[in-house]
């Protein structure tokens, strides 16, 4: 579970138990059904707000699963992986965001190949 899903299911149990404490106890006045209301509300805020804070679980990840089998000629590059080119600020966004599982044989006779993660 990432940590968005884990703030909002903590932020729904939190918000349940309080209700249901609040729902256990006689009030008196309307008063107190208010406050309970807004607590409720104020609570929902909070955990909503950390939640919407924390980076979406699809943004800015790079994966390569499941991949074939790649051949290269002599003194070719096969890759079954992910290698990523580029810019050093490429490089270094990407690297903790990048994840290679489960890929293919990567065959470059003379040359030279890659099935994991590759920064250049």
């Amino acid at each position: 579970m990432n940590a968005r899903r884990t703030v909002i299911v903590v932020t729904a149990a939190v918000v349940v138990v309080v209700a249901v404490v609040l729902a256990v106890l006689r009030w008196d006045d309307a008063n107190k059904l208010a406050s309970a209301l807004s607590a409720l509300a104020g609570l929902a805020a909070v955990g909503v707000g950390v939640w919407a804070a924390l980076p979406g679980s699809a943004q800015g990840r790079i994966r390569a699963s499941r991949t074939g089998k790649a051949v290269a000629g002599r003194g070719g590059w096969a890759n079954t992986g992910v290698s990523i080119k580029g810019a050093p600020s490429i490089k270094s966004t990407a690297a903790g965001d990048v994840r290679a599982d489960h890929t293919g044989d990567a065959d470059a006779s003379g040359g030279d190949a890659n099935t994991g993660v590759r920064l250049d």
